[in-house]
C-alpha cells in the first residue's frame, strides 16, 4: 500500500471516529452496478464499463451512496468498523472502502456528486472540462491518465495531448484519433505535461503516487469524491450527482 493511500486511511478514520461512526450499529452495502445502471446511454460505445474492464462498485451508507470504479467485486455487506480493517491490498479491497469513504462523507455533508453521470454526461462533462482547462490553465501541454473518450475528443483539437492508459487492448491503438501509451511511458508523458488530467481510479488502483510529484494535477471522476476532500485534491466531476 502507498503511503498517499496509508496517510488517506489514518485521515479518513479520524473522521469517522470523530463522528463516532465506527461504534454504531450501521450496515454498509456494496455492490457493481450494471452498465446502464453505471452510466446510461451515453455518447459512443467505447467506455470501458461497457467493455467490461471495469466495474462501478456502490456502497450505500445511511441513505447516502458513494461510488468506485474497480476491476475487481464482491457483494459486500459489513459494519463500518469493519470496512476500517480492510486490508488494503488489492483493488477488491480498495474498490469498497473506496466507495464506502465516498457514502459516509456525502452522508457528512462533506461532499458531493459521488454518483457517476449517465446519458449524455460524459461529453457535457468533457465540454466543461476542456473550457475550464483553457479559461484557468491556458493551453498547457496535457497528459490525460486514463482512456476517457469523451475527453480526448473534447481535448485533442485544443491542447497538445498525451493520453496514458493501462489496458492492454487501448496501448498502442488509437482512440478518437489519439495514440494510447502505456505505463512504461508514464515517467516521460509526466515530464513533457504543463497539467495532468488524471482519472480518480488510481486511488482505488493505488497508482496515485505516480502523479504526486510536483506537475499540477486536475483529477476527474467520482471515485476520488471524498478523497479528494480529505487530501486537499483539486477535482473536476460537474456532471455527476
Amino acid at each position: 500500500m502507498s503511503q498517499t493511500l496509508e496517510t488517506l486511511r489514518n485521515k479518513t478514520l479520524e473522521i469517522w471516529k470523530e463522528n463516532g461512526l465506527l461504534d454504531e450499529d450501521v450496515t454498509v452495502t456494496a455492490r457493481a452496478l450494471s452498465v446502464e445502471e453505471a452510466i446510461g446511454k451515453p455518447d459512443g460505445t467505447d467506455f470501458p464499463i461497457q467493455k467490461g474492464k471495469e466495474q462501478l462498485v456502490e456502497a450505500l451508507f445511511k441513505g447516502e451512496k458513494g461510488q468506485a470504479f474497480t476491476d475487481e467485486f464482491r457483494h459486500y455487506k459489513a459494519k463500518l468498523g469493519e470496512v476500517a480493517d480492510l486490508p488494503l491490498d488489492n483493488n477488491r479491497n480498495r474498490g469498497i472502502f473506496i466507495s464506502v469513504l465516498n457514502a459516509v462523507m456525502r452522508s457528512l455533508g462533506k461532499t458531493q456528486n459521488t454518483i457517476h453521470c449517465r446519458n449524455t454526461g460524459p461529453t457535457t462533462c468533457s465540454k466543461q472540462l476542456a473550457e475550464h482547462v483553457k479559461a484557468t490553465y491556458g493551453t498547457p501541454n496535457i497528459t490525460l491518465a486514463g482512456c476517457q473518450p469523451a475527453m480526448i475528443q473534447a481535448l485533442k483539437d485544443h491542447f497538445p495531448l498525451r493520453v496514458l492508459d493501462m489496458d492492454p487492448d487501448n496501448i498502442g491503438q488509437e482512440r478518437r484519433g489519439v495514440l494510447i501509451e502505456g505505463p512504461e511511458t508514464t515517467d516521460d508523458a509526466i515530464k513533457w505535461a504543463d497539467l495532468l488530467l488524471v482519472t480518480g481510479t488510481t486511488i482505488a488502483n493505488d497508482t496515485i503516487d505516480a502523479f504526486l510529484e510536483g506537475t499540477p494535477v486536475l483529477f476527474y471522476g467520482t471515485t476520488i469524491a471524498g478523497s479528494a476532500e480529505i487530501m486537499g485534491w483539486k477535482r473536476f466531476c460537474p456532471a455527476s450527482e
